[in-house]
């Protein structure tokens, strides 16, 4: 295990050093500005050379001597697949099952659907006097339905 650890140390220190080489601000682009390519392998080593940013004042993540547009859409299209970009976004997938907070509020859903619908068959059942004028029955409506919310909003 120890000779193991030791040779995977030496490979990503070999790594981290040449893509340290291949990163922006480095005087490769002094004369010839970067372009789309140069973009894009920034954008997939982006997360690396911050790191390594953090340690050094010669590295950069971004290269300010670039063409453009061109540079820009490398970037961000490396930067994308460097960091996951739209392949962890959900695909139509439903969760497999409801958090504690919708189960909550499902179930106070049931109560005051319940309640409501018992509060209905009452007042219909109350209801005796058919014959009445439509304006009379609305003003009863109008009525029982305050006195209901106000019990309801005062528990």
């Amino acid at each position: 295990m120890e000779k193991r650890t030791a040779i995977l140390l030496i490979l990503t220190v070999a790594a981290v050093m040449l893509i340290a080489g291949c990163t922006a601000n480095n005087d490769m682009y002094v004369e010839k500005p970067a372009g789309f390519w140069a973009g894009l392998w920034h954008g997939l080593i982006c997360f690396v050379a911050f790191i390594i940013s953090l340690f050094t004042d010669n590295v950069g993540i971004y290269e300010i001597n670039n063409t453009g547009g061109w540079y820009n859409f490398g970037f961000i299209l490396g930067a994308m697949i460097a960091l996951g970009g739209s392949s962890r976004a959900k695909r139509g997938k439903k969760p497999c099952g409801k958090s504690e907070k919708e189960k909550e509020w499902d179930e106070i859903g049931v109560k005051v659907e319940e309640k409501v619908r018992t509060g209905i068959k009452k007042w219909l059942d109350e209801t005796d006097n058919k014959d009445q004028d439509w304006e009379e029955i609305g003003k009863k409506v109008e009525e029982k339905i305050k006195r209901e919310l106000r019990n309801w909003a005062e528990k």
